[in-house]
């Protein structure tokens, strides 16, 4: 298992659209994920789960990644929570 911390970068926070992207993003692999907010935990693979985290700009996410392409998928999540493109 592999686990890392993001912050979200975005000025709105972690709504529809980087969520959504977020999850397919999450979806092209086959590990499973956890994002985990204090004590709240979803699924990324589904854009209304990350929804619930209710992450604003700075929320600090734990990403906990078990399974054949976790170090590809750890990559690939880190590299998106630096974007800072989306709005």
């Amino acid at each position: 298992m592999k686990s890392v911390i993001v912050s979200v970068p975005f000025e709105e926070g972690l709504h529809a659209r980087p969520a959504s992207e977020v999850s397919k993003l999450c979806q092209s692999f086959s590990s499973d994920i956890k994002f985990i907010n204090g004590d709240i935990e979803a699924n990324p693979k589904s854009t209304l789960g990350l929804l619930t985290l209710g992450a604003t700009k700075g929320t600090e996410i734990k990403v906990e990644i078990s399974g054949d392409d976790e170090a590809e998928a750890l990559k690939a999540i880190e590299a998106f929570f630096q974007r800072k493109d989306l709005i």
